[in-house]
């Protein structure tokens, strides 16, 4: 499948998982799988309200949740490094290891340098101070990380970090711990412009960032290897308890098909397909949660492909 896969330079991959299937096969079988061996090692996770009335956090408008996680996606926990000694017994050990390689984490933040410098060149992120716009900085990318602690880890991540740094003066750096980071994510979202961070600490802020834009039916994301194949996909799982009632919310795989449109070069594409899903969410729908929409999962899809704008609409 995945020699297949090596073909194109991007799939779309819709949400998998059973309750027959044990916790971890497919994750570690497919996803993981394809993630590592068609080497996409960067996650890039948009997270971005679209409508207030969705949005669990008191009095917080659009304009305050608009940023990008850069997860690091081939490397740290997931790689599988560790493993069990005694198991089964009262001695039983399980070891689980972190693996940060420099090419690794240096090719994340250089990713993740090039993305803020290229989000922000037409519009600066609100959050700079006038001073920082007057240096020409018009962006922020934050390293989320664990520095107090994990300070082997994330000494590397320091390091790369601020080397790497002073080659994009445009962008302002920061850093936050990443326990302080998912506080400030309820608290202060509007602080964040775009966070690069390791892939568990990736896997956990991401989803905090999907409830605060509207839950996972709205969430997307893209698994990139800039220079082979690409994936993405909507984040949630399955949701197996309604399976063939139509209810389940299409947007964040709708979503997931307008960063795939982006990737291959299909910018004003991809920007149609967001208006049209912004539209549907500000104007029609009742709900983002399944089965509370006013509409099955197929309206929903028609609803969007009817607000795209035709090839030959003006505007």
């Amino acid at each position: 499948m995945l020699a297949e896969l090596r073909k194109f330079r991007a799939i779309l991959l819709g949400a998998i998982g059973h309750p027959d299937v044990k916790p971890g096969i497919l994750e570690k079988g497919i996803l993981l799988r394809t993630r590592f061996e068609l080497e996409q090692y960067i996650n890039l996770r948009p997270v971005k309200l679209y409508d207030a009335r969705y949005c669990p956090l008191k009095d917080k408008q659009p304009e305050d949740i608009d940023f990008v996680v850069v997860r690091e996606n081939n490397e740290g926990l997931y790689t599988g490094a560790g493993g069990f000694v005694f198991k089964g017994t009262p001695h039983e050990i399980a070891v689980q290891e972190s693996v940060n390689t420099r090419r690794g984490v240096e090719r994340c933040l250089r990713f993740a340098f090039e993305y803020a410098r290229k989000r922000r060149s037409g519009r600066p992120w609100p959050g700079l101070k006038a001073a920082e716009l007057q240096a020409g900085q018009t962006a922020q990318l934050t390293l989320c990380g664990k520095t107090n602690v994990l300070t082997y880890a994330f000494d590397l991540w320091e390091r790369a970090f601020h080397e790497i740094g002073p080659e994009y003066p445009q962008v302002k750096r920061d850093y936050a711990h990443v326990d302080a980071t998912t506080m400030w994510f309820v608290k202060n979202p509007e602080w964040f412009d775009v966070i690069v961070t390791d892939n568990m600490f990736g896997d956990i802020i991401t989803d905090l960032g999907a409830m605060i834009q509207g839950g996972m039916g709205i969430a997307a994301g893209g698994n990139l290897n800039p220079e082979g194949t690409s994936m993405f996909e909507p984040i949630g799982g399955s949701a197996p308890k309604y399976t063939g009632q139509g209810v389940i919310n299409p947007l964040a795989a709708i979503c997931a098909g307008a960063m795939m449109m982006d990737c291959l070069g299909e910018t004003a594409l991809a920007h149609a397909i967001e208006q049209a899903v912004i539209r549907a969410v500000r104007e029609k729908l009742k709900s983002l949660a399944a089965g509370r929409m006013g509409y099955t999962t197929a309206q929903v899809g028609d609803l969007v492909a009817s607000l795209v704008p035709g090839p030959d609409s003006a505007g």
